[in-house]
């Protein structure tokens, strides 16, 4: 693979963009535009391999190939044949083509894909398999093709290690952003009193402990031509840190901490960890310097009677005032009116994210008095 730069796409929950951008700018990544679902990058190869195993919020990493003008089917046809694909995909490794047009003279999605297929297969010998892992994505506008290869396989938010989870589980990716946008950086306790399958707990120490997201997984750029298995070996053996501090969950649910506890293991932060089964009201701070509350309680569009959950936002606020003095709160809810019913004193909301077809806001404060 050659060490020419292009356009990296960063898929983002859109709302997140700015949250995503901030966390590839602080990982050292060329940064060049955040647009609606995601952020570009420039990079090589190189950059494309440590996007998917170190950004924590990205939830697919897409390498931007090459592309051309094109009017009309005959045109596209010729241009995709002589494009270098022998340059990216390699001959013995299906793929899948996806295409997309829009504002385009081609304006049929599905002839376009064809024609792409149909160059790969006969230019490069690439079968064609609509199950292939390895996706090319044809994207038509304005008249001008873009070709691109989901380098990430699985979305990213599947780490590796997560088997359990609770009723409404939370995308570890998002868990990411949230707890970046409430200013966790890894240097501070992290404590979820309705922790569910532990997604916030477990993310706040693998960030701590300096730990790659994608250390346990498989991607689909391991299939590309050009891919130099050492080269990645050793990129993945270069995280460093490590913290002695301890992250708290706990969750009226025993089956919820059960799970919680087993994901700590399988995601190697066991020892850093530690969940218990309570009612939101049995939490106490644990000993220690202050940090952030971050949870994401139940909001009645999946869970539970919306009525029956101000008493339950209720006793939390009233947990976290009497007890977690010092500490920030962050909570993920789609409804303002069960974040007011805490009675923290929160800032306005934060953007609205789609979750599990609802819209969701992180409420935040500062410090409680």
């Amino acid at each position: 693979m050659s060490g020419d730069a292009f356009e990296i796409f960063l898929a983002a929950p859109p709302g997140l963009e700015p949250v995503l951008a901030e966390e590839a700018r602080a990982a050292g990544f060329d940064v060049t535009g955040e647009v609606p679902g995601g952020v570009t990058v420039q990079g090589g190869w190189p950059e494309v391999w440590r996007a998917n195993l170190v950004l924590r919020g990205a939830g697919r990493v897409l390498a931007r190939i090459g592309g051309f003008r094109a009017m009309h089917l005959a045109q596209l046809d010729k241009r995709a044949r002589k494009f270098p694909w022998g340059d990216v995909l390699r001959p013995d490794v299906p793929v899948k083509v996806e295409a997309t047009c829009h504002g385009s003279r081609i304006y049929h999605d599905k002839a376009a894909g064809q024609r792409v297929e149909r160059a790969l297969a006969e230019e490069l010998g690439v079968q064609i398999d609509a199950k292939a892992g390895l996706r090319v994505m044809v994207r038509i506008e304005d008249d001008f093709c873009t070709f691109s290869v989901d380098t990430s396989g699985e979305p990213l938010h599947r780490r590796g290690h997560k088997e359990a989870v609770g009723k409404a589980p939370m995308r570890e990716t998002l868990a990411a952003l949230f707890l970046r946008q409430g200013g966790y950086d890894g240097a501070e306790p992290v404590v979820d009193p309705m922790c569910g399958s532990g997604t916030f707990v477990i993310e706040a120490a693998e960030i701590a402990a300096g730990l790659y997201p994608g250390r346990s997984r498989r991607f689909a750029f391991e299939d590309l031509a050009g891919f130099d298995a050492d080269a990645w070996t050793e990129m993945k053996g270069a995280a460093s840190g490590g913290t002695d501090m301890v992250f708290h969950g706990s969750d009226r649910d025993a089956g919820a901490v059960r799970s919680a506890i087993a994901n700590a293991e399988r995601a190697g932060v066991a020892t850093l960890t530690r969940f218990e089964q309570m009612a939101v009201s049995e939490r106490m701070r644990p000993e220690g310097p202050p940090g952030l509350v971050m949870v994401n309680p139940p909001y009645g569009g999946r869970i539970g009677n919306k009525k029956l959950l101000y008493a339950l936002y209720g006793a939390l606020g009233k947990t976290l005032k009497e007890r977690f003095s010092g500490w920030r709160v962050g909570i993920v809810t789609s409804e303002g009116g069960l974040a007011k019913a805490t009675g923290l004193p929160f800032k306005p909301g934060g953007p609205p994210v789609a979750h599990g077809g609802l819209k969701v806001k992180l409420y935040q404060t500062g410090p409680l008095p």
